[in-house]
């Protein structure tokens, strides 16, 4: 055999076994950018189709037991701001629901009940009772069996990351992001509400704003506290929401504000902190 040709054979052969003994460059791109997680853990993402498919049958406590197990178990799970976010609309959503809870009870209507007497009996609201047991007005009848919310509410207020925080109890029902008062105005605290108020007027240093008024600051809902001159309260500038502008009192969303002044009774206890 020619030596060129066994020269040329040999110089193949090298040249494959560099080529099968050099490991593959990784590419780039096989690797996540960074600052993005991982795919989440399949139990996980099973916990949550299971939630999904329990509230669409409007099986609400369960479904809140497992978007907790979430929040609790997983907190890495990619989407977990979601999550919050729609354990808090459950949370509401079973509130205003006439679902039997712990915090509620069933109450037959006796000779002499009001709605009035019967939110102040129990703690709660007359919107509430009558959300929970969808009734056109404030008219109830002897033997009616009414769906009462017992749950007692508190809010927290936290001035430095301009949040409040509704909570039955110990428990967190929703976060609320707020306007509170500027250079440090908003007192802190331990409080409670003491005035409520819709479409509030507004006394602006000796001068009535009526709530009609476009500079009327107040929006639709005032929940005064027993502190002269302080409260919670819509607004009219809700881009200044999550800032530090207001005189002192903690200004919300007008949606949100009309939704929390529905659930909380007068009385309702409110920390405040720097």
């Amino acid at each position: 055999m020619d030596r060129r040709f066994l020269f040329l054979i040999g110089g193949i052969v090298l040249i494959i076994a560099i080529f099968i003994g050099i490991p593959k460059k990784k590419n780039i791109d096989d690797n996540p950018p960074v600052g993005v997680q991982q795919q989440d853990d399949p139990a996980a993402l099973e916990i949550y189709e299971q939630a999904q498919l329990l509230r669409a049958d409007r099986k609400l406590l369960e479904t809140k037991k497992l978007l907790e197990q979430l929040l609790n178990d997983y907190s890495d799970f990619q989407q977990i701001e979601r999550i919050q976010e729609e354990l808090e609309a459950v949370n509401m959503e079973i509130i205003h629901s006439n679902i039997p809870t712990e915090q509620s009870i069933v109450h037959t209507v006796k000779r002499g009940d009001t709605l009035g007497a019967l939110a102040k009996k129990f703690g709660t609201t007359v919107e509430l009772i009558k959300k929970n047991n969808n009734l056109p007005s404030d008219m109830i009848r002897i033997g009616q069996k009414l769906r009462i919310w017992t749950g007692k509410f508190n809010i927290f207020v936290d001035k430095s990351q301009n949040i409040l925080i509704l909570k039955n109890k110990e428990d967190v029902v929703k976060v609320y992001s707020v306007s509170t008062g500027e250079n440090n105005s908003t007192p802190v605290g331990d409080f409670k509400i003491t005035t409520k108020l819709v479409d509030p007027v507004w006394f602006n240093r000796g001068v009535v704003v009526p709530p009609e008024s476009p500079e009327n600051v107040l929006g639709s809902r005032w929940l005064g506290f027993n502190i002269e001159g302080y409260g919670i309260h819509g607004t009219t500038e809700p881009g200044t929401i999550g800032q530090q502008v207001t005189a002192g009192c903690v200004r919300m969303r007008d949606q949100e504000v009309e939704e929390l002044y529905s659930i909380i009774p007068l009385g309702t206890r409110i920390k405040i902190v720097d």
